[in-house]
């Protein structure tokens, strides 16, 4: 692991999750990671609950890991890879939080699913909220949890380890922390709220298509 991005959900973790592949520092592990290895759901429902983490086994055959679960673990990740560069995606407090209320925190956009891939990742995602934010859902709590996360981030993690980065900065943060040249291509502008409401809706109308999981499109 070279890279680890301990940036909460919907701070452009899906755009950064993009980027860092798109510039050759991938592959990278994300939420969206785990439709693909739904074995790793169990392991993370558990690492929650308190069990220990196996990031060797969990991230074999990755370099980057941006979004949940890996970013509530970030002591952990930070002490097993001492030599990983760090990326801390951020936006503001109110504004993350409204973004959560429309995608994470609508139930309803998971709730019932007859996918077992999406049941499971709904048992994840409320063992998140139980282990990081107390099962609350309000305003004042989350964003006191959000902004005490980046705070202890910013303090304990060396500045030359560190990147804090919001992704409407786009390429060029990113390409200077890491030494490479920046892509001739478009950034990846990925993930917003209408676009992640899109995908779970039309995954709740049908799992005919084969399921449409909205951590596919969940990071901005």
């Amino acid at each position: 692991m070279k890279i680890i991005g301990v940036g909460f959900p919907r701070t452009g973790t899906v755009t950064l999750y993009e980027a860092l592949n798109q510039l050759g520092l991938g592959p990278c592990y994300h939420t969206k990671e785990m439709i693909k290895k739904p074995d790793h759901i169990e392991h993370w429902v558990q690492v929650y609950e308190g069990g220990p983490i196996d990031p060797h086994a969990i991230f074999a055959g990755y370099q980057a890991t941006a979004d949940a679960p890996g970013c509530f673990f970030w002591r952990e990740l930070i002490r097993e890879y001492p030599e990983a560069k760090v990326i801390l995606s951020i936006r503001d407090a109110q504004t993350w939080y409204r973004s959560m209320s429309d995608t994470v925190l609508r139930q309803d956009l998971l709730d019932k699913s007859a996918d077992p891939v999406l049941a499971g990742l709904r048992r994840l995602a409320l063992a998140m909220f139980d282990h990081v934010f107390d099962n609350r859902r309000d305003e004042v709590h989350l964003t006191a949890v959000f902004n005490r996360h980046n705070a202890e981030v910013q303090r304990e993690v060396p500045a030359d380890r560190l990147l804090v980065y919001e992704v409407s900065q786009g390429w060029a943060p990113l390409c200077e922390f890491f030494g490479v040249d920046s892509p001739v291509t478009p950034f990846p502008w990925l993930n917003n709220t209408a676009e992640y409401v899109d995908k779970a809706e039309k995954h709740r109308r049908s799992l005919v298509r084969g399921p449409v999981f909205p951590g596919q499109a969940s990071g901005h």
